[in-house]
């Protein structure tokens, strides 16, 4: 063997040989070469020779593409997309992130790839005045690319396509769901545990609008699947639509668990899929998971469309009206089962006298006067499979019977009673105008532990209670931890105060501040101090420790100086209301859900309005109604809604849901409206003159309190 361009020796002979090139493989390698006389340069793999390159997708070789084709492209050109789009090495060699190299440092947590550059390729590629590439473009990849893809690649580069090729405008064409993005999604699927971990790791590395793009796409498939099942299948149709909808279903569950993993990449409610509701039968969908896995049913045999299709196996896609829903059918179910139970067990007691008959209902009798006594007296009597019965209230001396009404009223009473500051249970923050429980309370824990079963009997009875909590009492019921945010909302000029010492941008933290990791409190007029961890009196908050004593002080407020109060409201809810539907909801969507919300459309409530007898829209007594009420201050109109429906917040579900039924009655102009609080009737006299009907509507809202029959 002899090096190009070195002159031979004297004494050598024509047997020398020159290297061009060399090509190794995993257990054989193989050399080109030449003899010395016609001996060549050899191939220098350090460089790059252009015409050896394979095609890839750039901004150079799309222009050439789209200004050759302003009528049909050439066949050339045809061939030149065909192979880069029926190569996933092709693609994988495309938009490569060149800033510094940065793609030869790609790894299982960094894909090499410049997200920009393949979403503007894409775009200008893709066109609607090219159909001619759009469309070869779309059928090298249904039928060339996507059906290649293996279920191990060979190299971490050669996963870099399946994070570009949903930039692809094509797969979010309606007309590609069932040729392109199912079948892509689907090979995503394929893929083993390593490589589908390594496009998990760089899906949490994308930026919001890109991790977006993916989930997007995917929410639309499944709107366009649901659409299409509301119309008849074949046999064969709705065999290929549930593998569909499971497919576009699993990519969104990898895609969600990813951004949890991630610490939320996108907003937690940016998978929710809120046609749901009108798309399918939400009760059925979860009466149908609920019979799947509580009976183990099986249905891998018998024909396909008897298979269910269970949205509720993928409650992320959920809203929180959707959630409500959710969360009424369990209750109602619950509730059922326990109706039945106690109807076998009356039946029983005609035979066995050993078994007592019970009440198939949660029954309290109540005097107003002494509500929270009666309550606590009746709730602690009853088992726990009592809590699950529909609840029914008796007030002692009144004549109305409970068909919502009476108990919508009884649950605003008797938290008003516990909530008032005479008990000591909970502290009252002025500025937030907020409660939290107070370390003070002479109560015992069974107090607490009721407080937690009424809030959750109001939730199980779809009654909103009016609780004064700032959203960390949600938080701790689902268990989530609380934050610097939390105690911002609940005292807010300590808040601001942590904010500042963590903002504080010099290095002198323990020279201005002056902090220990204690904490001041007052307790029954003796200023006491708390230590937030062991020996906090002698350790002062300095700028390596902030985040440690802001974090302590949150958890000291929230959970160890109220731990065996909030504990036993925790057991009094969830005793009442816990399961797996309930952790479904964030927080917020839980005190929504507790406490109604302000989201006031009077309109709304107005156009939703319904009339009995003579009433109308158009009667004369009714645009006075409406007349009056629009000119009520909102004071006003959260009175009437109190007053009308026993409660002045509005459902989770919107002003849409609350509907109110106006009917007239007799008696004229000397007669008050009156309120059947049970079904969100109003009785309202037929007026002559408005300000009359105004006199009397804010007489009756202003003397509201009680039932009695008209």
């Amino acid at each position: 063997w002899a090096v190009h361009n070195v002159s031979s020796p004297p004494d050598v002979d024509d047997d020398y040989f020159c290297v061009k090139a060399i090509y190794s493989g995993g257990d054989q390698s193989f050399a080109h070469y030449t003899s010395l006389q016609n001996s060549l340069p050899p191939d220098d793999f350090r460089n790059s020779v252009p015409s050896k390159r394979i095609f890839t997708l750039n901004n150079k070789i799309v222009c050439r593409w789209m200004n050759n084709a302003s009528g049909r492209p050439s066949s050339e050109i045809i061939d030149e997309i065909d192979t880069v789009f029926s190569s996933a090495g092709c693609l994988n060699g495309s938009f490569l992130a060149r800033s510094n190299d940065d793609h030869y440092k790609t790894s299982h947590k960094y894909s090499g790839i410049n997200m920009n550059t393949s979403r503007l390729l894409f775009h200008k590629l893709i066109q609607s005045d090219h159909p001619q590439i759009s469309q070869q473009v779309a059928a090298s990849m249904e039928k060339n690319l996507i059906p290649r893809f293996p279920k191990s690649p060979p190299d971490i580069e050669a996963m870099r396509v399946y994070i570009t090729l949903t930039e692809c405008p094509l797969l979010s064409d309606p007309n590609n769901y069932v040729t392109l993005a199912i079948p892509f999604a689907a090979s995503i699927l394929r893929l083993e545990k390593t490589p589908l971990k390594v496009l998990e790791n760089w899906w949490s590395t994308l930026e919001p609008a890109f991790f977006q793009k993916v989930v997007q796409l995917y929410k639309e498939i499944v709107v366009s699947l649901l659409q299409r099942a509301m119309s008849m299948m074949t046999i064969s149709e709705r065999r290929d639509y549930f593998i569909y909808l499971q497919t576009a279903l699993k990519i969104l569950e990898i895609l969600h668990r990813v951004n949890e993993t991630a610490g939320q990449i996108i907003h937690y409610a940016k998978f929710y899929i809120h046609e749901l509701q009108d798309l399918i039968d939400i009760r059925n969908d979860y009466i149908t998971w609920i019979q799947h896995h509580a009976f183990r049913m099986d249905f891998s045999s018998g024909t396909q469309e008897d298979i269910p299709i269970t949205i509720c196996t993928y409650p992320f896609v959920f809203n929180a009206q959707a959630k409500t829903a959710l969360l009424q059918t369990d209750a109602m179910l619950q509730m059922q089962i326990a109706v039945d139970q106690a109807n076998r067990q009356n039946f029983s007691s005609f035979f066995l006298p050993v078994v007592d008959a019970v009440n198939p209902c949660l029954v309290l009798i109540v005097r107003r006067e002494h509500i929270v006594e009666d309550a606590v007296e009746a709730l602690r009597k009853s088992k726990n499979v009592d809590y699950k019965k529909p609840l029914k209230v008796i007030f002692v001396g009144e004549e109305a019977i409970d068909a919502g009404g009476v108990r919508k009223e009884f649950f605003l009473l008797i938290m008003r009673e516990l909530l008032d500051p005479k008990y000591g249970m909970f502290q009252y923050y002025e500025e937030s105008r907020l409660i939290w429980f107070s370390f003070q309370t002479f109560e015992d824990n069974d107090l607490f532990h009721l407080i937690g079963i009424v809030c959750g009997l109001a939730i199980y009875n779809f009654t909103i209670v009016d609780l004064p909590f700032p959203l960390a009492l949600y938080k701790k019921l689902l268990k989530y931890k609380t934050t610097l945010d939390d105690l911002k909302e609940l005292i807010p000029d300590v808040g601001r105060s942590l904010q500042q010492l963590l903002d504080y941008p010099e290095d002198n933290v323990k020279d201005i501040f002056f902090l220990n990791f204690t904490i001041t409190e007052e307790k029954y007029g003796v200023t006491q101090i708390k230590e937030l961890i062991p020996n906090g009196t002698n350790t002062s908050v300095t700028n390596e420790n902030r985040h440690e004593f802001v974090e302590a002080y949150v958890d000291y407020v929230f959970n160890k100086s109220v731990a065996p109060l909030f504990d036993a409201f925790f057991e009094g809810f969830h005793k009442v209301c816990g399961g797996k539907v309930l952790q479904l909801f964030q927080p917020n969507e839980l005190q929504a859900m507790v406490i109604g919300n302000a989201n006031y459309d009077w309109k709304e409530l107005e156009k939703n309005t319904e009339y009995k007898g003579e009433y109308g829209a158009d009667h004369p007594t009714i645009k006075f109604f409406w007349a009056v009420f629009h000119e009520l201050s909102l004071e006003k109109k959260k009175q009437f809604l109190l007053f009308l429906t026993g409660s002045d917040r509005i459902p989770i579900l919107g002003m849409k849901s609350l509907k109110i039924v106006i009917q007239p009655t007799g008696g004229g102009n000397d007669y008050l409206p009156v309120a059947h609080t049970c079904f969100n009737l109003l009785d309202l006299p037929k007026y002559t003159d408005q300000e009359l009907l105004q006199n009397k509507l804010i007489q009756a809202i202003d003397h509201y309190e009680g039932f009695s029959l008209v």
